[in-house]
C-alpha cells in the first residue's frame, strides 16, 4: 500500500542555499527555526539533499557540480551513509540516526536525497548485496547511467539482487527514522531520450522496498519534466513527482508553470502530487561558490508563486537558509489562511487562461469553502475580471456571491452585477475568498 497523507508535503529541503555542501550544524539550525517559526503554520519536512555521502562534496565547485569517481562513505553491503566529517553523530555506524531523532524530537520529520541506483564503487569493488547470493556488479546496469551525476549505476530489470538492494537500503533508512525520501534522476533519465521514463521500474522497486520497511515513507521522484502520458504509473507508485526541471528564481520559468499546472490539474489526489519544485524565497546560493543572493522574485511574483502552488495543490518546499528569513518572507510562509489549500479536502482547477493573465478556482468538496485566483502575466497591472455565476456552476453551487476577501492583502471586493473586478499588479496576483450572499 502507497502511504498517503492529509495534505500536500511542506518542509525545506537544503540544496537552494547549500548545494552539496550542507552539515550536521547547519541542518539543525534550519530545525530549530522551523520548530520555532513553521511548525504551527504546518511545515514539517526536514531534507537533506544530494551528496550527503560525499567526503569532498564542493571541494571542487569551480570545476564540478559532482565530482567524478569521488570519495564515498559505504559500508560492506554498497549502502552509502553519511559523510562523518560533515555528520559527526553518524560516526560509529549510526548512520543518520542520531540526526532524525533529533528532527523528530522538534516533533518534525526527517528526509534524505539519494540517487537512484547502486553506486559504481559497489560495481567495481564486487561488493555483495545484503539479503542476496549476488555482488553489485551482478545487479548494476553499466548502460544505465545519470547524465550530470557519476556516481551510480541503474540496477538492471528482474536481476537477481536489484530488488534485494533496494529492500537493503530502505531498511536502513527505516532504521535511522527517515520520513522522506527524494529520488532523482528517476521521474525523467533525460540521457535517454528514446525512452525517458527508462527507470519505471526502479519506481516500482522503491515501491515495494518502502513497503516491506514497515515505516511510512514519503516519495518523491526528481527531476522532471514527468511525462504526463506516465501519469498513472507516478501516481500509483509514488507520492510527488516533479512537472518541472530544475525551478528557479526566474519569471520566465514561473510563466512556464502555469502551462504545466494546467497539464497535470487532473492528477491531484490524496497521496499523489503534482510537483511544482522548490520555493527559491528568500537567502539562497550559499553552497553554489558565488555567493549568496536574495531571490530575484520581486514580491509580487512571490505571492503569484505561493498561490499557484497552493491552489494547485503542488507540495510546498522552501529552499532558503531559514535562519536569513527576513520578517516578510516569514509572513509569506506562515499564512494558515492560504496555506490550508494544500490539504486533500481542497481542489484547485484552471478557469481561463491567455497570455495575458490565468484564473484559477478552489473548492473545499467538504464544505463548500470557493476561492479564486487571479494572476497577471503582464509587465504591467491590469484589470481582471470574472462572471461569478460560471465560476459558481463549476463548483456545482448555485449561492449568489456579493463579496469576495482578498486574502494577502485582507481586504474586501465588492461583487458588482455577479462580477468580480480586480486591478492586479505586474507579475502579481490576487486571491479571494468567495462570500455567499
Amino acid at each position: 500500500m502507497k502511504y498517503t497523507m492529509n495534505k500536500a508535503p511542506m518542509g525545506w529541503n537544503s540544496y537552494d542555499y547549500y548545494d552539496t555542501t550542507v552539515n550536521e550544524a547547519q541542518l539543525r539550525a534550519n530545525a530549530d527555526f522551523m520548530a520555532a517559526h513553521l511548525k504551527d503554520a504546518g511545515w514539517e519536512y526536514v531534507v537533506v539533499d544530494i551528496e550527503w555521502y560525499a567526503k569532498d562534496a564542493g571541494t571542487m565547485r569551480d570545476r564540478y557540480q559532482y565530482i567524478p569517481f569521488g570519495e564515498e562513505e559505504i559500508d560492506e553491503y554498497g549502502r552509502l551513509l553519511p559523510d562523518e566529517k560533515r555528520f559527526p553523530s553518524a560516526a560509529g555506524g549510526k548512520g543518520f540516526g542520531p540526526l532524525a531523532e533529533y528532527v523528530h524530537s522538534l516533533g518534525l520529520k526527517f528526509g534524505i536525497h539519494i540517487m537512484r541506483g547502486i553506486p559504481r564503487t559497489a560495481a567495481h569493488q564486487h561488493m555483495p548485496i545484503l539479503g542476496s547470493s549476488v555482488t553489485a556488479n551482478q545487479a548494476a546496469d553499466p548502460s544505465s547511467i545519470c547524465g550530470w551525476n557519476p556516481d551510480m549505476y541503474g540496477l538492471r530489470k528482474n536481476a537477481e539482487g536489484a530488488q534485494a538492494y533496494y529492500d537493503s537500503i530502505i531498511s536502513l533508512y527505516a532504521q535511522w527514522g527517515v520520513d522522506y525520501i527524494k529520488c532523482d534522476d528517476i521521474c525523467n533519465t533525460n540521457l535517454y531520450p528514446h525512452n525517458p521514463y527508462s527507470a519505471a521500474h526502479e519506481v516500482e522497486m522503491l515501491h515495494a522496498a518502502i513497503g516491506k520497511s514497515g515505516r511510512d515513507m514519503v516519495l518523491s521522484l526528481s527531476p522532471g519534466p514527468a511525462l504526463i502520458e506516465k501519469a498513472w504509473h507516478y501516481e500509483k507508485y509514488a507520492n510527488m513527482w516533479r512537472i518541472t526541471d530544475d525551478f528557479w528564481d526566474r519569471w520566465d520559468l514561473l510563466r512556464n508553470m502555469f502551462d504545466r499546472c494546467e497539464l497535470w490539474q487532473n492528477h491531484v489526489a490524496p497521496g499523489s502530487y503534482p510537483d511544482c519544485d522548490m520555493l527559491p524565497l528568500g537567502k539562497l546560493g550559499g553552497g553554489f561558490g558565488q555567493g549568496e543572493w536574495d531571490t530575484h522574485f520581486t514580491r509580487e511574483e512571490q505571492i503569484t508563486m505561493m498561490t499557484l502552488w497552493c491552489v494547485f495543490g503542488s507540495p510546498l518546499m522552501v529552499g532558503a537558509e531559514l535562519t536569513k528569513l527576513d520578517d516578510w518572507t516569514l509572513w509569506l510562509l506562515t499564512r494558515k489562511d492560504i496555506l490550508k489549500l494544500v490539504s486533500n479536502e481542497y481542489v484547485g482547477k484552471q478557469f481561463e487562461k491567455n497570455q495575458d493573465y490565468a484564473i484559477w478556482s478552489c473548492l473545499n468538496r467538504e464544505n463548500g469553502e470557493r476561492y479564486l485566483a487571479f494572476f497577471n502575466f503582464r509587465e504591467e497591472e491590469q484589470q481582471i475580471s470574472c462572471v461569478l455565476e460560471e465560476v459558481e456552476q463549476l463548483a456545482g453551487r448555485t449561492a449568489g456571491i456579493r463579496k469576495a476577501a482578498e486574502l494577502w492583502s485582507g481586504t474586501d471586493r465588492e461583487v458588482a452585477e455577479g462580477v468580480l473586478t480586480d486591478l492586479v499588479p505586474a507579475h502579481g496576483a490576487g486571491l479571494f475568498a468567495l462570500l455567499d450572499s
